[in-house]
């Protein structure tokens, strides 16, 4: 992280740069489900809020209506960077939104445009995040972790930050 950039900024600048996220859910019979999806975010505004666009036949829309407790995992192994936001999410009716992040890619999935009866737009406020993003190589994170073991204390290994949005 820059020193000009706040903590809500990394947290963009390295969602933006992974795209897809782990939509994590409560299912009817009470267990966790995840679908792979799109973050169709250009930017994250003051509001905090995460879109993606779902398929009305998914059971997504409808679990986040029953409860709207979600968490969005991404990770970027090449990288070593990883991150976990946790949020309220939602079913967005709004058609100035859809028409803001529809895009050609999407229309892939939603040929009918932002009227595709198909199309349903989730929006998760996030509430908090966390994430973690190591700088070093492999071969300096294997000399930092053995000299944890020799030392007792645990090795420093990138940024690592929770970053709290409510």
């Amino acid at each position: 992280m820059s020193k000009t950039e706040t903590p809500q900024e990394k947290l963009w600048h390295l969602i933006k740069e992974m795209k897809f996220g782990m939509f994590t859910h409560r299912h009817s019979d009470g267990q966790l489900h995840a679908h792979p999806l799109t973050t169709q975010n250009r930017s994250l505004d003051e509001n905090g809020l995460l879109y993606f666009f779902v398929s009305r036949k998914s059971e997504v829309g409808q679990r986040v209506q029953a409860d709207g407790n979600v968490c969005v995992t991404y990770g970027d192994p090449g990288k070593d960077t990883w991150v976990s936001v946790s949020g309220t999410a939602r079913v967005n009716e709004d058609r100035k939104d859809k028409e803001r992040l529809y895009n050609p890619i999407v229309k892939a999935w939603f040929p009918g445009g932002v009227d595709d009866p198909d199309l349903e737009l989730v929006e998760v406020k996030i509430n908090h995040a966390e994430y973690w993003d190591i700088h070093e190589s492999k071969m300096t994170q294997l000399l930092k972790m053995a000299t944890a073991a020799v030392t007792g204390t645990p090795p420093k290994l990138g940024d690592h930050k929770e970053v709290n949005m409510a």
